[in-house]
């Protein structure tokens, strides 16, 4: 005790000096309050505790403290909610290692949880560490994982809900449903037709033929409706046509495909379908009830929450106890809880943007916390180790080609009788072959209902994980062997100019600069504006959300100026990559984006108000800073095949009546290619020409110009400069400096301050490309 108060005194005293330094006031009050603490204390246990002085060099004392921590360690390391706590370590570290990696290689990050999930699973680490298998993964210490993994399961099943779109499935209802149906019927015809095959050897002793049949069948049949969402984001295909269609056909198939697991599982449950009515006749009852009383409240509600930004925490609250409910109403009839989750997420309002409030309230925890220990649960029970002959090897490549034949080749096959091209029939054939997490849900149902054995099941999920896996691949190699581009992208032989914006606001001015850039000549160009959203695991609903209105101001700027815009949005990992990538493979003469390199220690210092970090900054050189704050605009120049102008804007709405072009070397020249195409929209050309420069260079182009554009001789006015840090510039409101994109960083350098700048516009032109002459 007495060496628990001496640490406390001296802690205490530390506290106290490091407050002094802060607020001296404050540090009378708090040490007032602790002494009366500390006093009154003292008073109350004085006589009733023994205090040992013993040093701490006394060895029975650090006997004892040494095995009241064992003992303690000991015992809080074998308690439930430990074990369950270091199992969940385990499996998220493990899953954000795998699905980084799968990412390397261009395949979702589902792929590469499912792997871990098998990994730690007794077929690689059960295998290679069984002890320490046994004791992290005990099989009486995983029902904790298991009810949280169901209670992931159920939110998932939610957003999933949330995803299906109505409009969509409306406007592509014949059709869709001819692919999504054919794919479905073909597939569960080929599994039942496959479990008479296996029945006997796999699955006789366990359960009777008709679930059996009905799970290999309705196995056969699911298709990833997540999964397949995300590839078509991340391959733009989200706007076109073949994407559209996919994606309602989709829906569609994840629509009828629930409805369908959830008949099988009240036959399964019943023991034939005749006995299975009742629980059929429940869900009827319990589907109408959810869509005619249910919806329409919801519908109401959605209405007054059109333009609302947030939702309030009790109608949040409502939501999800409609949710609860609705599972534990189709688990009571026998259908299962995910059904009830789907069918909550599906009855919400139709309002996209209610939606994507309501999916990102669930979405962002279930998928990077929930999913991982399902899919960890289900590598726990999957056993690649039983498919140990020639005979399971051949079984399990039978089951891989009875999926990719039954679905993509039923899919391919109605797409294209219903007037789809060749290339894009195959194309929704490999998307709508994904099996991914809806199938792993739909086997963990049928494997903890008994009707599935461990031998089966292991060859299923393999199935599953090598249909998804192939998506992406099969997908790039048709591209390769088609060699035609998406129809959303491709255009006529028209040469083209890209812009590139982050936010939302900054789409207006970099479109106004290519405007003030080209003029009337965009009208023989085609502009592509570009819009990338960081991040692979962004959910279908939201990610429509994000393009949506990510577009609004830049399409709102596109109508005033009259120009018509090619939109390309994607997901991605590396903006910095797809931006340049993107941009050479359309072969664009000239890319616009934004830079946030205007950022300065002044605006910072006046913000903070902080002496020490003003100090710190204040010590940085002029020449340091801009390194320091820049952000990755230089590594897109230097990928990038194309001119590249850099706007470097404080975030204001650009309307530009007098731009000054700054000339320190002939790096800057080709800059007089664009002065008569900006003459007209503006009041006055400052040029101003530095003195190091050849004159005659300048004057000679100038001449040229003015020969060119008699009528707007009056705008055009030259200056001569010796230091960059002796230019001023007035109409700061009305103002923007044309230059080299190396210069602009001298100028930030010359004016610390940057106040007295204006919106810059650095060019960094490429010897083997002209967008004005091309």
């Amino acid at each position: 005790m007495a060496y628990i108060l001496k640490f406390n005194s001296h802690f205490f005293y530390f506290c106290l000096h490091i407050s002094l330094l802060m607020n001296k006031k404050l540090t009378l009050i708090y040490v007032f309050v602790v002494s009366v603490f500390a006093i009154l204390m003292y008073g109350l246990l004085n006589g009733h505790v023994e205090f040992n002085d013993q040093v701490m060099t006394d060895g029975p004392v650090l006997s004892d403290i040494h095995n009241g921590v064992s003992n303690l360690l000991k015992g809080n390391i074998v308690s439930p909610l430990m074990t369950m706590l270091i199992q969940i370590i385990i499996i998220l570290i493990t899953c954000r290692i795998f699905t980084m990696l799968f990412r390397l290689i261009g395949q979702p990050s589902v792929i590469g949880e499912i792997i871990a999930g098998i990994v730690l699973g007794p077929s690689v680490f059960g295998f290679f560490f069984p002890n320490a298998f046994n004791i992290v993964f005990a099989q009486e210490s995983l029902g904790n994982v298991h009810m949280i993994s169901h209670i992931g399961l159920i939110l998932f099943m939610f957003v999933i809900g949330l995803e299906v779109d109505f409009k969509v499935l409306k406007n592509k209802l014949q059709e869709t449903l001819l692919i999504s149906h054919t794919g479905i019927m073909l597939s569960f015809l080929l599994g039942v037709l496959l479990s008479y095959k296996i029945y006997e050897d796999y699955a006789a002793q366990q359960t009777s033929f008709l679930p059996f049949a009905l799970f290999i069948g309705i196995s056969m049949s699911i298709t990833a409706f997540p999964v397949l969402a995300r590839i078509i984001q991340e391959r733009n295909l989200s706007n076109s046509p073949i994407g559209i269609l996919t994606i309602a056909a989709a829906a569609n198939d994840d629509m009828t495909a629930w409805c369908l697991l959830a008949v099988v599982i009240a036959i399964a449950k019943a023991g034939s379908f005749v006995s299975s009515l009742f629980t059929i006749g429940l869900a009827v009852l319990y589907i109408l009830f959810m869509f005619l009383l249910v919806r329409p409240y919801f519908r109401k509600i959605g209405q007054m929450h059109v333009n609302t930004e947030v939702l309030s925490k009790s109608f949040v609250g409502l939501i999800f106890l409609v949710l609860i409910i609705s599972a534990s109403l189709t688990e009571l009839i026998g259908i299962h809880a995910l059904f009830g989750a789907f069918i909550a997420g599906v009855i919400m309002p139709s309002n996209m943007s209610f939606r994507h409030i309501l999916a990102n309230k669930v979405e962002d925890v279930t998928l990077s916390f929930f999913l991982p220990l399902f899919f960890a649960y289900t590598g726990l029970k999957t056993n690649l180790l039983l498919i140990n002959n020639w005979s399971m090897v051949g079984l399990c490549l039978l089951f891989i080609l009875v999926a990719i034949v039954g679905k993509f080749g039923g899919c391919a096959i109605a797409a294209r009788l219903a007037g789809e091209s060749r290339r894009d029939s195959i194309t929704i054939g490999i998307l709508m072959n994904t099996k991914g997490l809806m199938e792993l849900v739909a086997l963990n149902i049928g494997y903890e209902m008994g009707i599935l054995t461990q031998p089966i099941f292991a060859v299923l999920v393999i199935m599953a994980v090598v249909t998804t896996f192939l998506t992406t691949p099969v997908l790039q190699l048709t591209s390769l062997i088609f060699k035609k581009r998406s129809s959303d992208i491709s255009v006529a032989k028209r040469k083209k100019l890209m812009i590139s914006f982050g936010s939302s606001s900054s789409g207006p001015n970099l479109l106004y600069s290519l405007n003030l850039l080209f003029g009337p000549k965009l009208q023989n160009k085609t502009v592509i504006a570009s819009h990338f959203t960081q991040g692979t695991d962004v959910r279908f609903v939201s990610a429509e959300h994000y393009s949506h209105d990510s577009f609004v101001p830049i399409d709102e700027e596109a109508d005033r100026l009259g120009i018509p815009l090619v939109k390309y949005y994607k997901l991605t990992n590396n903006i910095i990559n797809e931006i340049s990538d993107y941009a050479n493979s359309e072969k664009v003469g000239c890319l616009i984006i934004g830079s946030s390199y205007h950022y300065n220690y002044t605006d910072y210092i006046s913000e903070k108000k902080a002496g020490a970090v003003s100090s710190f900054l204040k010590r940085l050189s002029k020449k340091s800073l801009p390194e320091i704050f820049k952000d990755k605009t230089e590594e897109i120049i230097q990928k990038t095949k194309c001119d590249v102008f850099v706007l470097i804007n404080r975030e204001k709405t650009l309307s530009v009546s007098h731009v000054s072009i700054i000339f320190e070397t002939e790096k800057e020249l080709r800059l007089f290619d664009f002065v008569p195409a900006i003459l007209p929209s503006v009041k006055t050309v400052h040029i101003f020409v530095s003195s190091q420069l050849s004159y005659e260079k300048c004057g000679s182009k100038i001449n040229k110009i003015l020969h060119d554009n008699p009528d707007q001789n009056e705008k055009i006015v030259l200056h001569r400069f010796s230091q960059l840090q002796k230019l001023t510039f007035s109409y700061k409101n009305e103002h923007l400096i044309m230059t080299s994109y190396q210069l602009s960083g001298k100028l930030f350098r010359v004016h610390p301050s940057h106040t007295e700048l204006p919106p810059i516009l650095g060019a960094n032109f490429k010897d083997q490309v002209d967008p004005l002459s091309v």
